[in-house]
C-alpha cells in the first residue's frame, strides 16, 4: 500500500506491506476503537520509540486508515515535539546542543496538556520546523482517539514516570541500534550533511537517544519490532 501522508505540514510518501496492514494495523485500530467505545470518552494512546523507527509516519498512517474505514472513530496523531523548551531557554542553560534529549523538554507542560485530553476539546502545541520553536495551541484536538508519539513518553525516570498513568494504551517500537544508526545517518545525509558529519551527529546526539530509549523505557501494553525493510510485527 503506497500512501501520501501529511506529517508536520509536509507531504511524506510511505509504503506499507498489505499483509502487515491486514494482520497488524487494522486489528490494532479496531482494538483501540473498542476501548474507546467502552470508556465513552477520548482514548489516549502513547506511541513511544527511539529515533529512526518511523513513529511519526506510523501514527499518520493509522490516522489515514481510520479515515478510510467509516465504521471506525476518527484518530488524531499528536507529536511530542511541541513540548521542547524554547530556544531562549536552551541557550540560557547551555542545552541547545542537546536538543531532543529528555532534559530539553518541558515535562510539566506536557503533563498538563495530557490531562486536558480527557476534556471534549483541547489544544496542543506544534513544533515549527522553520522557527525551530514550539507554537502554542496550534492543534485543535477533537478526535475521540489520539495517538501521542515521541521518544520519551515511557522513560523510566522520576520526572517522566507519571505520564504513563495519563494514557489508556501504550505501544513501543523496538529495533536493533545498528539498524537505526544507518537509517538516521542516511536521514542526515539526505538533509545535506556529509557522511562524516552525519556519523558525528549520530555519535553525539541520535546514538545516545537511541540507546536511552531502548534501555530505559517502561514496558508498553504492546511491543512492535521494526524489521530490516522498515516494516513492523508484534513481538
Amino acid at each position: 500500500m503506497n500512501v501520501t501522508l501529511m506529517i508536520n505540514g509536509l507531504e511524506t510518501h510511505a509504503r506499507f506491506n498489505d499483509q502487515e496492514v491486514e494482520a497488524l494495523h487494522k486489528p490494532l485500530l479496531r482494538q483501540l476503537a473498542e476501548k474507546q467505545k467502552q470508556l465513552q470518552r477520548r482514548l489516549v494512546v502513547f506511541l513511544a520509540a527511539p529515533p529512526g523507527t518511523g513513529k511519526s509516519t506510523l501514527a499518520a498512517f493509522w490516522e489515514y486508515l481510520m479515515v478510510q474505514d467509516s465504521s471506525l472513530p476518527v484518530l488524531q496523531a499528536l507529536p511530542m515535539d511541541g513540548f521542547h523548551h524554547y530556544n531562549d531557554y536552551l541557550l540560557a542553560n547551555n542545552l541547545k546542543q542537546h536538543k531532543g534529549a529528555p532534559h530539553t523538554f518541558n515535562v510539566q507542560k506536557l503533563t498538563d496538556a495530557l490531562r486536558t485530553l480527557h476534556q471534549p476539546e483541547s489544544e496542543w502545541p506544534q513544533y515549527d520546523r522553520n522557527l525551530h520553536d514550539p507554537v502554542e495551541n496550534a492543534i485543535a484536538v477533537k478526535a475521540p482517539i489520539v495517538v501521542v508519539e515521541g521518544n520519551w513518553l515511557l522513560l523510566n525516570q522520576p520526572e517522566w514516570q507519571p505520564l504513563r498513568a495519563l494514557c489508556d494504551f501504550s505501544v513501543f517500537i523496538s529495533a536493533p541500534p545498528e539498524r537505526l544508526s544507518e537509517r538516521l545517518i542516511g536521514r542526515k545525509m539526505r538533509g545535506g550533511l556529509s557522511r562524516q558529519q552525519a556519523e558525528e551527529f549520530f555519535r553525539v546526539t541520535d546514538g545516545e537517544n537511541v540507546r536511552r530509549v531502548l534501555e530505559q523505557s517502561q514496558p508498553a501494553d504492546m511491543l512492535l519490532c521494526m524489521d530490516e525493510q522498515g516494516g513492523y510485527h508484534q513481538n
